[in-house]
């Protein structure tokens, strides 16, 4: 499973700099292995990143701005529900990847295991 963050890297807006930053600097922090893709020098990462973002995620005049985040061809989704995930900490689900051991992640999905395992008995 390959992470892939499409990146713009000379985007002349902040708001968006702002976000690619927040995005893969916690992508980081976590040691989650990703790929970035430039979508402003390398038109075929644009390209691919428009046609494979589902048109209910689109915004209304249905062009994509990133970042936007993919596990291989599967959408994860864009900053909003990044940073929703972040908050939430289901950034490990948000991304389709297992939660590493002894994470907070890990730590609730083993908790809800055994809560699950108690209500069976």
């Amino acid at each position: 499973m390959v992470i892939k963050v499409f990146l713009a890297t000379s985007s002349g807006s902040t708001a968006i700099k702002k976000k690619q930053q927040d995005v893969v600097g916690f992508l980081e922090a976590l040691h989650v292995d990703y790929t970035p893709l430039d979508i402003a020098c390398n038109e075929q990462n644009r390209m691919w990143m428009r046609q494979n973002v589902p048109e209910e995620k689109k915004p209304t005049n249905g062009i994509p701005l990133p970042p936007q985040i993919f596990n291989d061809d599967s959408y994860c989704g864009d900053y909003e529900t990044f940073f929703d995930a972040k908050e939430d900490n289901t950034v490990y689900a948000f991304l389709g990847l297992p939660p590493p051991p002894g994470s907070k992640q890990a730590a609730a999905d083993e908790e809800e295991g055994q809560v699950s395992i108690q209500m069976n008995i």
